[in-house]
């Protein structure tokens, strides 16, 4: 049994248990015998690696982690990354900057799967007045940011409802990707035991800021790249914040 074979085979048990697969289930989607699979998982035959991108495809398996499940059979990734800011991935910083541009006067930012800070446009950077020199050295991390009492937290007017918010958001995030990133920031969370808070009315729920005299009121979306073939690409999330109350919209159209 080649170490390689039960590496790749174990990865992809794990992603499969992760999705309250059977066996039997991922054969059924993947096209192939429920014997197949098993013998992958156990190492006893070794997949090729457009079996492994196959299964992870069905899988719902991260890019960078397909990335791994190939290295570990043996084989050459098969998705490249590249840094935001080298050449070939020009196109994509530039419609990011764009995306951000054009969404002022309201805040927009980008992260990554840790929810490390990756760009942002003035209107965020302008909300960030007060919050501790250390929180915004790099790597900013968005959550700590937010939720620490020296960053952004004590000007959180609903900030247990918030919390609650970013808290399910994160769990339901690494569920997905397991980003250790994200295991890190919710051990945190659950150490902190900050209070959930009571629910405000409304269809979403709104990120309120308290900012001078006024409280803002926000709305999020979160946008993502369709169909990205990249590992950096595949991992940015661009937050946007729309004014959730006319009150909001003024203040910021006005300022």
């Amino acid at each position: 049994m080649p170490a390689e074979a039960r590496g790749a085979g174990l990865l992809l048990r794990d992603w499969r248990q992760r999705r309250h697969l059977s066996q039997l289930d991922l054969a059924h989607r993947a096209g192939v015998s429920s014997r197949h699979v098993s013998f992958i998982e156990t190492g006893r035959s070794r997949p090729t690696s457009a079996m492994i991108l196959r299964l992870c495809d069905h899988l719902g398996v991260p890019l960078r982690e397909q990335n791994r499940c190939l290295l570990a059979a043996g084989f050459a990734p098969a998705h490249p990354e590249h840094a935001l800011d080298a050449p070939p991935m020009a196109e994509v910083a530039a419609a990011i900057e764009a995306i951000l541009a054009a969404h002022l006067p309201f805040p927009a930012l980008v992260i990554d799967t840790g929810w490390d800070l990756v760009s942002a446009n003035d209107a965020v950077y302008a909300l960030l007045d007060g919050v501790a020199p250390h929180l915004l050295e790099p790597p900013v991390n968005v959550v700590r940011l937010t939720l620490d009492p020296r960053g952004l937290a004590p000007r959180v007017a609903n900030l247990g409802e918030w919390r609650t918010h970013l808290l399910a958001r994160l769990r339901h995030e690494h569920d997905t990707d397991r980003d250790p990133r994200l295991a890190e920031l919710l051990a945190e969370l659950d150490a902190d035991g900050g209070n959930a808070g009571e629910a405000t009315a409304g269809i979403v729920v709104p990120l309120r800021l308290r900012v001078g005299d006024d409280v803002l009121s926000f709305l999020s979306t979160t946008t993502v790249f369709g169909t990205p073939r990249e590992v950096t690409v595949s991992e940015l999330a661009i937050e946007a914040f729309y004014p959730a109350d006319d009150a909001t919209r003024r203040a910021l159209l006005t300022h």
